[in-house]
């Protein structure tokens, strides 16, 4: 049996980007025409001239904030959705509140690869305690395991006793969920004297797998892997193994366009420098174009030891909205990006804030781009122009490669 889903994962990367980007253009045109607040958001791009990352980076970043408030202006989706698409579909509500539809097709969120990837086989029986009330979650992994071919049973969160019941006649060969809610399982498992050893492989998402975790169902006989999936997009990205080993950083989905900008801005930044993980789908019913995920991540150079050829990325690695309220005044990573593109003698900026006694006080700091002499009085009017409050500028060789723009260091237990 081949190591791969399909030939997709393993095909070569330059003529994936070809072929990524050659449609890219004609499905931009179709989704406008269907989608009349995506029509809206992209009105005067040149759409056909998309044809390359460096192009795709002309169009605006559609963050969460944008796309709630037009669907709180237009309920339910603000025009984002290919409405004559949605008969006999799906529709769901995320905390926010944000409703999300149901995509087309067999597997619309891409899971099946990730659970291939995780060791799930065809006929494999599969316990899936992801919830399905109101939020997708459940039904990515419901929808992807049956895609693959799995017998799935669908137990949802909670009833925890109930649910060891149901795993100890079932047999399942497979765990889908959280990763914490798999220990509560088999802990109760063990209270009750329940023998679950025939779970041996998981697949976890919606919360994070910490080392010493997945060291702990190792050695309950569980090989565990994650899979990064959001429920705009589905799986965005997954762990793959090499020889049962873990292999470094998550395989980005086939069917996607990942990018990583500076937070705050629509800017890609250089691989190995951490930003927003932004991404392009190309979903007919759902479709959405440079959309902030609002987390942190960062691209891995080269492919995965496990052979799969599409970019990695490092996972999750925090949230980009650093919105941070100073003096009572918010302060946006948007207003630092605005004094970069102000000064072109700063390559970068990180806007620290502590407590000074009783008071906040905030300091930019800043990298020179090489070569260049900083105006130190000109970046200070500009900050306090800008954010409409004093603070202090300082030079700085470097910055921390962790995605902040705006670092909140003030002691809230103090």
């Amino acid at each position: 049996m081949s190591d791969f889903f399909d030939d997709l994962e393993c095909q070569d990367a330059d003529e994936r980007e070809e072929a990524t980007f050659f449609r890219l253009p004609d499905y931009l045109r179709q989704v406008v025409a269907v989608s009349s607040g995506l029509a809206k958001h992209l009105d005067g791009c040149d759409l056909i001239s998309i044809t390359s990352r460096e192009r795709l980076a002309t169009l605006p970043v559609l963050r969460k904030p944008t796309l709630m408030a037009a669907q709180k202006a237009n309920p339910p989706f603000g025009g984002f959705a290919n409405m004559q698409a949605l008969a006999g579909q799906r529709v769901f509500m995320s905390p926010g509140p944000i409703w999300e539809p149901q995509g087309l097709g067999a597997d619309p969120w891409q899971a099946a690869r990730s659970l291939f990837a995780a060791g799930l086989r065809p006929g494999d029986r599969v316990h899936n305690a992801l919830s399905y009330h109101m939020t997708p979650g459940g039904f990515i992994l419901d929808e992807g395991a049956r895609a693959l071919g799995c017998i799935l049973f669908p137990a949802g969160i909670g009833n925890t006793e109930a649910q060891v019941e149901a795993a100890l006649a079932l047999s399942p060969d497979a765990y889908v969920g959280t990763p914490d809610y798999l220990k509560i399982i088999l802990d109760k498992a063990a209270e009750m004297g329940a023998d679950l050893s025939c779970i041996t492989k998981a697949l976890v998402s919606g919360g994070a797998l910490f080392p010493s975790m997945r060291e702990d169902y190792s050695a309950r006989g569980v090989n565990v892997l994650q899979a990064y999936a959001t429920a705009d997009l589905g799986v965005i990205a997954y762990e793959s193994q090499k020889d049962g080993a873990l292999c470094e950083g998550m395989v980005v989905n086939e069917n996607l366009i990942v990018e990583i900008v500076r937070p705050g801005t629509n800017d890609p930044v250089t691989e190995g420098e951490v930003g927003e993980l932004v991404v392009t789908n190309f979903n007919l019913a759902y479709p959405l174009v440079r959309f902030g995920t609002g987390d942190l991540s960062a691209v891995l150079s080269g492919p995965s030891p496990c052979g799969r050829t599409n970019m990695r990325i490092k996972g999750w690695m925090g949230r980009a909205d650093q919105r941070t309220k100073i003096k009572g005044m918010f302060v946006d990573p948007e207003q630092v990006a605005k004094i970069v593109k102000l000064h072109d003698e700063i390559e970068a900026a990180r806007l620290v804030v502590v407590r000074d006694g009783d008071s906040d006080a905030m300091t930019l700091m800043v990298k020179p781009a090489s070569g260049s002499a900083v105006d130190i009085a000109a970046i200070s009017n500009s900050l306090r122009e800008i954010t409409k409050l004093k603070g202090d500028v300082i030079i700085a060789d470097d910055l921390p490669n962790d995605g902040k723009v705006i670092a909140d260091e003030r002691d809230y237990e103090a």
